[in-house]
């Protein structure tokens, strides 16, 4: 058996505008092509009735032509969710960027629609240096900022 992951899907209000967001902030790129779906075949797999969704996939900084994508889709109706919360949620809470400057991403984040969720925090460990913090992109999905530096 072979397993690889292939994706993270995030359902939007506003796909282009969070694509221009994820480009801009974390150096996604679009890959080709834009998706406009529909049809009985989607409504048997989403188990929506009448779906219709349209999106891109961003290929994601650090991996090459195969690596992962984040999906990024909207429906023509969607619910809304609630307000954005970094921790004790049940299910898939946020994902996650290694930067070269935790604050300086944050705020170019906070610049273009995001918003800070927690506190920039700096944590020693015995085996490195920790600095991350918990942001939400500008439709209050959760996304870690995060930096190691390990020791060697």
């Amino acid at each position: 058996m072979s397993v690889r992951y292939v994706h993270t899907n995030i359902i939007c209000r506003d796909w282009k505008a969070l694509v221009v967001f994820y480009v801009e902030v974390f150096e996604c790129s679009i890959r080709p092509p834009e998706r406009h779906l529909s049809g009985d075949w989607l409504n048997k797999g989403t188990g929506v009735s009448d779906a219709r969704i349209e999106g891109v996939h961003l290929a994601l900084p650090g991996f090459g032509s195969d690596g992962p994508t984040l999906e990024i889709f909207q429906y023509d109706k969607s619910f809304t969710k609630a307000d954005p919360l970094a921790a004790n949620r049940e299910g898939f809470s946020h994902i996650a960027f290694h930067v070269d400057d935790v604050e300086a991403t944050l705020m170019k984040m906070i610049s273009r629609g995001g918003s800070q969720l927690g506190e920039v925090v700096n944590k020693e460990f015995p085996s490195g240096n920790l600095v991350f913090v918990y942001a939400a992109d500008p439709e209050g999905n959760i996304v870690e900022l995060q930096n190691w530096k390990i020791d060697s």
